[in-house]
């Protein structure tokens, strides 16, 4: 394995006139901390323009998630489709996706455009409890929409869950990107190290050439952590829209994320767990 040693993050310098277009499928999120609205913030950040298809209303703040509703499949496919019809869309990722008709959905709408990178984030639940995602919408996940895309990126908790194998340790986390780039035939895997026990937080890359990397930076302590997996997502699909290789874009929005969690490290954002991003970074 070969281990990316944590580096500054610079603020991109992009010399092109016109912002690429990213565009991202996921729920919205009315505290703002994750979802859609992160993904936006994040892809605005980093100089990219942000287009939108929502796959589900959430109530929601920074304490917890009280009620929520899916978009009906064919919405949320139209959605994409109008996106297409006028938009020169560069990178694309996904979020919460509500259900086997919704992952269904998503992925008939962007087989028409496997040329274009696509990061699946897998989100299966909220960290406060709420299920968005049934055992048949991860069978539809695993065989319909990541064999589109260049690059998956669960947590420890959706890695086991999509892989079978229990993971406890940073050895086990490698052991279960094999196995979700095996029988998924997707581009890669990325799980990501956050619920990790210790100091040291790492990231694992496994690629379908079998070749892997780890990105290692230490923990910062802070309770705004709301849409990590949002924001790193957005970031990778912002990157790879700008032309950047896979290793590479992962590691600089390894980074931005890591930046993001310090400039947002004091700040009191509603009264649970604020966001990632701040929008200071």
């Amino acid at each position: 394995m070969t281990v990316m040693p944590f580096r500054e993050r610079k603020r991109p310098s992009h010399s092109t006139a016109v912002a690429p277009c990213v565009l991202t499928i996921a729920g919205s999120d009315s505290g703002a901390g994750a979802g859609i609205q992160a993904d936006s913030r994040t892809i605005h950040a980093l100089g990219g323009f942000a287009l939108t298809a929502i796959t589900a209303v959430t109530a929601q703040n920074s304490q917890e998630i009280s009620c929520w509703e899916p978009v009906g499949p064919s919405l949320i496919a139209e959605q994409i489709h109008a996106v297409f019809r006028d938009f020169s869309v560069a990178a694309v990722k996904t979020g919460l996706l509500p259900g086997a008709a919704g992952v269904h959905a998503v992925a008939e709408a962007l087989k028409a455009h496997r040329r274009l990178p696509l990061v699946v984030d897998p989100v299966m639940g909220s960290t406060s409890g709420t299920a968005f995602l049934p055992q048949d919408g991860l069978r539809v996940l695993l065989t319909e929409l990541f064999p589109l895309a260049l690059l998956v990126t669960p947590n420890w908790p959706e890695a086991a869950a999509l892989s079978g194998v229990e993971i406890r340790h940073w050895s086990d986390a490698e052991s279960a990107a094999r196995v979700i780039v095996e029988r998924s035939r997707c581009g890669a895997v990325l799980v990501k190290g956050g619920h990790a026990e210790g100091a040291l937080c790492r990231d694992i890359l496994v690629l379908r050439s079998g070749r892997a990397y780890s990105f290692d930076r230490q923990r910062i302590e802070t309770k705004n952590t709301h849409g990590t997996g949002c924001v790193l997502s957005a970031a990778i699909a912002t990157r790879l829209a700008f032309g950047g290789d896979l290793v590479t874009s992962v590691q600089d929005s390894a980074e931005f994320l890591h930046q993001a969690l310090e400039a947002g490290r004091t700040l009191t954002l509603g009264k649970g767990r604020g966001p990632a991003f701040s929008g200071l970074v």
